[in-house]
């Protein structure tokens, strides 16, 4: 009987949860690379159909510098509510083998 209502107490905070609205306000989507790049292009594409779709205004910042480093390190800073996002490439695990002192 317990886990039944353990359950019910789960479910309903989930949807509770589920509920809430996103996003609320306008919402950061950080590339680490260079303006103009193979990752920008897409993200300025993906933040345009995004903004159209939820109805929020998605923006791109580029903080580009230590192969994608300086802007990985500001999202994971960041406050974790969703509203800084970070899009990059797959060639961005080779950092902490290139980089000495990695600051995340």
């Amino acid at each position: 009987m317990r886990s039944i209502a353990a359950g019910l107490a789960f479910s309903l905070w989930v949807f509770s949860a589920l509920a809430q609205d996103y996003p609320t306000r306008p919402v950061r989507i950080v590339i680490p690379l260079s303006p103009g790049g193979t990752t920008d292009v897409p993200g300025r594409i993906i933040a345009q159909k995004l903004s159209e779709t939820l109805g929020q205004q998605f923006f791109v910042e580029n903080r580009a510098g230590a192969g994608g480093t300086i802007g990985t390190d500001y999202v994971a800073k960041s406050r974790p509510d969703g509203y800084t996002l970070l899009l990059t490439a797959s060639p961005f695990v080779i950092a902490p083998h290139v980089y000495k002192n990695m600051p995340v």
